[in-house]
């Protein structure tokens, strides 16, 4: 058997698209995982990997690594499954990247590792000429029933190597109520060496009792100095302001550098500094080829930084717009922030659904003057 990212329209199970299933699951597992070199770590997670090195002694059936978006969670929960499934570690328990089991891991094609998560993060099934979804319908968000039942075949076959296997589930809050019942029967009678690595950055979502079944491994916020270096080595301009917008998220930063430097939110920036002045039309003509959803993050974390400002003197995503920012929200009330950040939090979902980008954006434009003036 090959790597299991089971999907929830192929069931590998089924004669004559066992094949099939398996040789897309691997396209997308080598192209997913592989990205960074799997003997590294990010900086910020030296003292995770530390404390995981404990864990590996006697792990639990079943571990919980949660954290914010954009910390590299899940790269560090594959990189402690491949270093469980290697055969010879090093001293800090890396992988040693020659071993049988660290080239089956790296062509994806361990049979002793299992993965599941949600089709829509499988990039191949969208990009490749020979995977086109017969239905036309987008893949799906979450993880199915069929998923995790999918597990059964796996989980009744013994190592191949006589020792561990691994399943990682990520996002874990992308499992559907069925799934995470279905789930909920591995965790309570899990077979002899089996690891369960649940990655979730909402474990508020997850079933109370998959929660008191799973270790929680806490992976805290990158701390900025090595953060801001890592970007820096990966070729980001303004390493502070990326990563202050991004919410202290490094992965996540490196996504928004572009957008940082980009002429519309350049335009939406200087628009909304001067409410008074703020022409709401020509702004919309502007930005209505931007995606509607940037548009109101843009504004959340300007709303948020107004409000931070008001109430308590500090910025978070606008390091450097103090002086602006502290003479923008003295005449604003802090209920007006309030309800902007109400508001706009709504907005965010109704944004996925707008047929009129540039309707949508001119009421949007229109609620913050009116909000910002009263």
């Amino acid at each position: 058997m090959n790597i299991c990212k089971f999907s929830q329209k192929t069931n590998p199970f089924k004669a004559g698209r066992l094949n099939l299933a398996i040789n897309l699951i691997n396209k997308h597992f080598k192209k997913q995982l592989y990205k960074y070199d799997m003997k590294e770590i990010y900086p910020w997670q030296k003292n995770d990997w530390v404390r995981l090195q404990e864990l590996r002694k006697r792990p639990p059936h079943g571990l919980l690594f949660r954290g914010s978006k954009g910390t590299g969670k899940f790269d560090l929960a594959i990189q402690f499954a491949q270093s469980l499934l290697c055969q010879h570690p090093d001293e800090a328990g890396f992988a040693c990247g020659q071993c049988p089991s660290c080239h089956w891991f790296s062509q994806g094609a361990h049979p002793d590792f299992c993965l599941l998560q949600p089709e829509a993060l499988s990039q191949d099934a969208e990009e490749s000429d020979d995977v086109k979804p017969a239905s036309g319908k987008k893949p799906s968000k979450q993880i199915s029933v069929d998923q995790v039942r999918g597990l059964a075949g796996f989980s009744a076959m013994s190592a191949h190597q006589g020792g561990r296997r691994v399943v990682v589930i990520h996002p874990a809050e992308a499992m559907n109520t069925n799934a995470a019942n279905a789930l909920l029967k591995n965790l309570e009678e899990p077979p002899p060496g089996m690891l369960f690595i649940l990655v979730s950055q909402k474990p508020q979502q997850l079933l109370p009792t998959i929660l008191s079944r799973c270790l929680s491994f806490v992976l805290p916020a990158p701390d900025a100095e090595s953060a801001m270096r890592w970007l820096a080595q990966q070729g980001v301009k303004t390493p502070a302001v990326a990563l202050a917008a991004s919410g202290f998220a490094p992965l996540q930063a490196i996504q928004l550098d572009e957008q940082l430097g980009s002429e519309e939110r350049e335009k939406l920036l200087r628009a909304v500094r001067q409410p008074a002045a703020l022409d709401v039309f020509a702004l919309a003509e502007a930005l209505q080829k931007t995606e509607q959803v940037v548009v109101v993050q843009w504004l959340q974390q300007w709303s948020y930084d107004l409000s931070a400002m008001k109430l308590a003197g500090k910025l978070r995503y606008h390091p450097g717009e103090e002086t602006a920012i502290k003479k923008l929200v003295e005449n604003v009330a802090p209920l007006n922030l309030a309800r902007l950040q109400s508001y706009l939090q709504g907005t965010k979902r109704e944004a996925q659904h707008t047929l009129n980008p540039k309707l949508f954006m001119e009421s949007l434009l229109f609620s913050y003057r009116q909000l910002m003036l009263q």
